[in-house]
């Protein structure tokens, strides 16, 4: 396995174990080690990267959903995606039982305050896979929890299963936004609580918003991102090279980047660690991490490849 700058130097070999259908467009892996030893501790909030055959190898960030204490394999959730750049319509569609993969060792960017009060957890479709490891994690330490998941009416049944073994006066699962009123949730979480939000971008700047407005600290909210949406496609020009990259609609800017070669260390890959932040010599990022500062965003000197994207037709960095 080539690994990426960044990433834990040593490679796991996993074999899938089993597949679940959870609903049409869900699956859920079950990965154990491929020589049968006990897999390293996943810590809450992780996830798996792994590697997948698609265009020569392409690598693909997952978030594990069983315990920390379950060492025999890891679980993972999988969406395919409707404009999948790859991961998860090769999952959904080729995957089978038996195949192997490689993995970097599961890491954390996503992880629980352990001085918080209360941990209030908000979730929007596949969002809720790193907080289900938390719920684990909460329930096993006895700490004070509220959930928040909201889901597609289609996909409810499903979620209500895997949300079953958590079910409690705090565990709430919504069919959509219509009547979920983010700031009367925020208002009467006692003072010390963290918030943890993961889903999709127009939820996640939702409750920032909702957060913000009823006097949440930036220190107590805490996001994770599952990566670019796509967008226009256009052009990376490497000025240490002079080389241009074309990206496009459907694929992020560190995608193209690793294909041409030039490979900027990773780690997340979803906007929220920092490992692959680059300076912006010319053009305008299109900023779409919970990384840089509200300021670093504001400069455009600085762009996080694994999520943004540019609102330039050329956008030059210092690669």
């Amino acid at each position: 396995m080539t690994m990426q700058a960044g990433l834990n130097p040593t490679p796991l070999k996993l074999r899938v174990r089993a597949i679940e259908t959870l609903a049409p467009r869900l699956k859920r892996l079950s990965l154990a080690s491929a020589d049968g030893t006990a897999l390293p501790p996943p810590p809450p909030g992780s996830h798996l990267t792994l590697t997948l055959p698609i265009d020569g190898g392409r690598t693909r960030s997952y978030s594990v959903v069983s315990p920390t204490h379950e060492r025999d394999a890891y679980s993972l959730i999988v969406r395919h995606a409707d404009r999948s750049r790859g991961g998860s319509a090769y999952i959904h569609h080729h995957l089978a039982v038996g195949d192997l993969i490689d993995s970097a060792v599961p890491t954390s960017q996503f992880s629980l305050h352990s001085l918080a009060r209360k941990h209030l957890l908000i979730g929007g479709g596949i969002g809720l896979t790193p907080l289900l490891s938390f719920l684990h994690a909460l329930q096993i330490r006895g700490r004070a929890l509220e959930l928040h998941q909201i889901c597609r009416a289609d996909e409810a049944d499903a979620f209500r299963g895997l949300l079953e073994p958590f079910a409690g006066p705090d565990i709430h699962l919504h069919t959509g936004r219509a009547g979920l009123d983010l700031q009367a949730i925020l208002s009467r979480q006692p003072l010390g609580a963290h918030l943890y939000v993961c889903g999709p971008e127009p939820l996640m700047t939702a409750v920032e918003a909702a957060a913000t407005s009823v006097g949440w600290p930036a220190s107590a909210q805490h996001q994770e991102s599952f990566g670019a949406s796509g967008g226009a496609p256009f052009i990376v020009r490497l000025a240490r090279s002079g080389r241009d990259v074309a990206v496009g609609e459907d694929e992020s800017l560190l995608e193209a980047l690793e294909a041409a070669g030039a490979n900027p260390p990773a780690l997340c890959r979803g906007g929220a660690c920092g490992e692959c932040v680059t300076v912006v010599i010319d053009g305008e990022p299109d900023h779409r991490d919970h990384f840089l500062s509200v300021d670093e965003k504001a400069s455009g000197r600085l762009v996080m490849p694994c999520v943004s994207r540019a609102k330039t037709a050329l956008l030059t960095l210092d690669l």
